[in-house]
């Protein structure tokens, strides 16, 4: 049995869910507490010495790490449905806009990096908050343009199927939605993700619904 090890709130691990409810995988889960710093158990270090999630552990014992380097594994051994186009254009558009939440975005606002702010570096809750979403409002600033520039009317980052972008966006919206960012001036990323949580794919794999979570 395929496992993935995850939190429930991590926005990584969510794209993993996705990706694997969009294949129609069976797997377990293997919570990995982050705020309680199970991550930086030595077991869990062994197996990934990054201390983070997610880590797949495949059917066939093969241990992955890095959220974007799995999906793209799970969608090259599972080709259906695709999550990246088929023409070469459309490909490195997608990856792009994924990029741009996974690199850009989220790991300037990701849990290690706010208890360092809130820690270390001793910021208020205020301060941490205008931080955060000083970040969010950067990223969706420029990904609202890209969105409408680039493409029509299509239902999904890139058309009107799910793609490897709408994986990484609707996880970010639903942090940003956690910290009460204002999204008003993002009509199009609210739409998309309204389109994708429709999906039973996406509905499973929100944070409310999965084990760990309470």
């Amino acid at each position: 049995m395929t496992t993935l090890y995850g939190y429930f709130r991590s926005s990584a691990a969510y794209r993993v869910r996705i990706v694997l409810n969009l294949k129609g995988l069976d797997y377990e889960q293997a919570p990995v507490n982050l705020v309680k710093g199970e991550q930086r158990d030595a077991a869990f270090r062994g197996q990934n010495p990054q201390g983070l999630v997610p880590m797949l552990v495949t059917d066939h014992g093969v241990r992955l790490t890095q959220s974007l380097a799995i999906c793209e594994y799970l969608d090259e051994r599972h080709p259906e449905p695709a999550l990246l186009p088929a023409d070469l254009e459309g490909r490195a558009r997608v990856r792009a806009l994924a990029q741009l939440v996974a690199c850009e975005i989220h790991p300037l606002n990701n849990l290690r990096v706010l208890k360092h702010l809130t820690g270390e570096l001793g910021l208020d809750e205020a301060a941490k908050l205008a931080w955060y979403r000083h970040w969010i409002h950067e990223g969706f600033t420029a990904l609202e343009a890209m969105l409408n520039r680039e493409t029509g009317s299509g239902d999904f980052c890139h058309g009107d199927s799910p793609t490897l972008a709408d994986v990484c966006l609707v996880p970010q919206v639903y942090n940003a939605e956690r910290f009460e960012c204002n999204l008003e001036a993002y009509p199009r990323i609210r739409r998309i993700v309204a389109n994708a949580r429709a999906l039973e794919a996406f509905r499973h794999a929100a944070p409310e619904a999965q084990p760990d979570a309470g």
